[in-house]
């Protein structure tokens, strides 16, 4: 160090850590580890995302990436184009805080109008509104991956909203956040970027509860006896069944007879007569329940909670009984369910 100040090599040292040694910790504050977790999450999810871009706009769009880093507010803007389609999706359960999506203007029209088979398509309240929801569809799969990664149902975001603003305007996180760059190929081979932020608490949280879901879970060792591991059932001192030579026990499974019921050929002929009666079938997005004075309060653009997190499946019922599950797709222009799980028929019998 020169006297009365310092050079640019000790003046990085110190903005680096102090002392030129690495260290886990990334300039933005984020972790190397959680940078590395949240990455492999978001790898192994990008063909889910693909899918639903697919679906949605009716391309083959496929996504390469993510890469992702911890920045900050200055070093991101110098990336964006001037004017930006934002859409903000916080977290508001589970992993509570800052998440939202960012992409260019010309890349926000080219999915609202493909999504709504229009040309020359304006960035109105309409398209807007349509972003919004394709945005829903992938932070609504995402949470689905979240929940099996890390066991944590209770996982929901606030619905997106999208705004289409100059890039000084993007409502980013004040302190520093971790970005993951997409490359969006729509089919043709010209790829655009697509960004999504999560903010520093969100990444922590999610890889520690990542990392602790993976966590080897140990079991507890056989008791032993006279330094020999008892690997079988105890017998009664004197008995003939006991195995103190330290050999392991014999053990085998008993066989158990299934006691569902089987169709006779009757039964099955029988079934063939009601072939053609026509049954109810809905699907539940979700319940509530409200008072009077709530229900004659209601407007148009009043929101109803339900009791399903989103992302959660939808009940599909028949004459009003549970008897699967499934995810809402969109087929053209029409809602659809994918059907994901068929309740067993121990549980729906219980329901009659």
């Amino acid at each position: 160090m020169s006297e009365g100040a310092l050079s640019q090599a000790e003046i990085d040292a110190l903005l680096s850590g102090g002392n030129g040694e690495s260290s886990t910790a990334t300039a933005a504050g984020g972790s190397e580890d959680e940078r590395k977790t949240l990455q492999t999450f978001l790898t192994d999810s990008k063909e889910a995302l693909s899918a639903n871009f697919s679906q949605l706009t009716s391309l083959t769009v496929s996504l390469k990436g993510p890469e992702v880093t911890f920045t900050n507010r200055d070093a991101i803007l110098e990336g964006l184009p001037d004017t930006v389609t934002a859409i903000k999706a916080d977290f508001n359960s589970g992993f509570p805080g800052e998440h939202l999506f960012l992409m260019s203007e010309e890349t926000a029209k080219k999915i609202a109008s493909h999504m709504t088979h229009e040309e020359d398509i304006k960035m109105d309240e309409m398209a807007l509104s349509v972003i919004g929801e394709m945005v829903s569809n992938l932070v609504g799969t995402q949470i689905t991956g979240l929940t099996n990664k890390t066991g944590n149902k209770s996982i929901a975001s606030v619905s997106p909203e999208a705004t289409n603003v100059p890039k000084a305007a993007v409502a980013l996180p004040g302190n520093d956040f971790a970005s993951a760059v997409y490359q969006l190929d729509f089919g043709d081979g010209n790829t655009q970027p697509f960004w999504e932020i999560y903010g520093i608490d969100v990444v922590g949280g999610i890889a520690r509860a990542i990392t602790e879901k993976e966590k080897p879970q140990h079991t507890a060792a056989p008791p032993h006896r006279n330094g020999v591991a008892m690997t079988g059932g105890s017998t009664p001192m004197g008995g003939t069944g006991g195995n103190m030579t330290g050999s392991p026990t014999n053990v085998q499974s008993v066989q158990f007879p299934n006691l569902m019921p089987h169709a006779t050929a009757q039964e099955q002929g029988n079934i063939g007569l009601i072939m053609d009666v026509f049954m109810e079938m809905t699907v539940e997005l979700g319940r509530t329940k409200k008072l009077i004075k709530e229900i004659l309060g209601m407007g148009e653009g009043t929101i109803i909670e339900l009791d399903k997190l989103a992302g959660e499946p939808v009940d599909i019922l028949v004459n009003h009984k549970l008897i699967a599950k499934g995810e809402v797709v969109v087929i053209d222009e029409n809602f659809g369910v994918r059907v994901t799980e068929i309740v067993p028929r121990t549980e729906r019998m219980s329901e009659v």
